[in-house]
């Protein structure tokens, strides 16, 4: 699995979940529009999930190290979350932008 290819898809899998958000914030009041922060939040999750189940990826399967001896073993999981977490924060933050100015 190529981890760049799994971002791009998921930045693009994020972006059209943060418009759904946003449509959803235009019908809920202030208290409720910040909830879907958490929504978001749990979209990122699922979709790590889904993504790599259509790649046939497990995610608690270890992460092939690219030095042999390094000790340390993380699961793709952890690798996925530590190269995508930055996609995260900023849709996130964006998110949070749009939904305290309507």
């Amino acid at each position: 699995m190529n981890i760049d290819e799994f971002r791009a898809e998921l930045e693009t899998r994020l972006l059209i979940e943060k418009q759904y958000l946003m449509q959803e914030a235009y019908s809920v009041n202030a208290e409720e529009r910040l909830e879907l922060l958490g929504k978001f939040n749990e979209k990122y999750k699922e979709v790590i999930k889904r993504l790599a189940n259509e790649n046939g990826v497990d995610l608690n399967e270890s992460y092939p190290s690219e030095n042999p001896s390094d000790s340390e073993n993380l699961s793709y999981e952890q690798i996925i979350l530590g190269k995508t977490m930055s996609v995260y924060d900023r849709l996130s933050d964006e998110l949070y932008e749009e939904i305290t100015n309507i």
